[in-house]
């Protein structure tokens, strides 16, 4: 085996389930142990998993059976003042679609957030220990918001983090934007590029969303990848793998 593989299903929400459910399927089929589930409080103000006893008891039966959750933001939109510069906007309107809801957010703002969501999860008996900003985008202010607020741990694009002990572990991510054929084509492209980029990798990351698998030419792709990371490398939950690195592979404060 060359390393660890992170895998996590992003969005996952009483909105999304249909799609999501569909994910997992498609993960069980490929006998990967170990996701994490990013799970929205209450995703774009629809409805919290509380209102979704079946979908909580089948999220708990997978917690069991070794899956991992961690709360992703609280709506999954990002409703902070407008961007004022040609650089935030196109952080915020072009890559993220609007829905960096840490991007952009003061610390009391972001700890206001970060516990309403996990009371909301709390509330419906969902135990989370690491945070994930949606789009992996969070403010300064907002990651001192996430450190204070007691996870375990935490990510952006290029590493993990473990939030106790102050402590960054590289692990880039390979993922997709499905949000228009080009996006589409380049992301199949970037993705095979990619796998090949990130071999000697000894921590890689996989972010899927529930929109990649409304594409076929896209979840094709994302197969072909997943079979073939699942040959070379074995699959750890986050928290995990913080704890499996090799201390010389981390890098102290981040």
């Amino acid at each position: 085996m060359n390393g660890l593989l992170c895998i996590a299903l992003h969005d996952v929400a009483p909105a999304t389930w249909d799609a999501c459910r569909r994910w997992l399927d498609q993960l069980d089929a490929l006998d990967v142990v170990a996701p994490t589930l990013l799970l929205v409080p209450d995703f774009h103000g629809r409805g919290g998993f509380a209102q979704a006893p079946d979908v909580v008891r089948e999220l708990q039966r997978r917690v069991a059976a070794g899956a991992e959750l961690a709360q992703h933001g609280l709506l999954h939109l990002d409703l902070a003042p407008p961007p004022r510069t040609p650089a935030q906007w196109l952080r915020r309107r072009v890559l993220t679609a609007g829905e960096g809801e840490f991007a952009a957010l003061d610390q009391p703002t972001a700890a206001r957030l970060l516990h309403e969501g996990r009371a909301l999860l709390a509330q419906a008996r969902l135990d989370v220990q690491g945070f994930v900003p949606p789009a992996w985008l969070a403010s300064g202010t907002a990651r001192a918001a996430i450190r204070a607020a007691g996870y375990a741990w935490t990510s952006d694009h290029r590493a993990l983090y473990d939030l106790p002990r102050g402590l960054r572990v590289p692990a880039p991510v390979l993922t997709a934007s499905p949000r228009s054929a080009w996006r589409r084509a380049a992301s199949r492209a970037w993705l095979g590029a990619a796998l090949r980029a990130t071999r000697r990798v000894p921590l890689l990351r996989v972010g899927l969303h529930p929109a990649d698998i409304e594409h076929p030419a896209l979840l094709r792709t994302w197969r072909e990848v997943l079979r073939a990371l699942l040959a070379e490398r074995r699959c750890s939950g986050k928290q995990a793998a913080l704890q499996a690195q090799p201390s010389a592979l981390r890098e102290a404060r981040a």
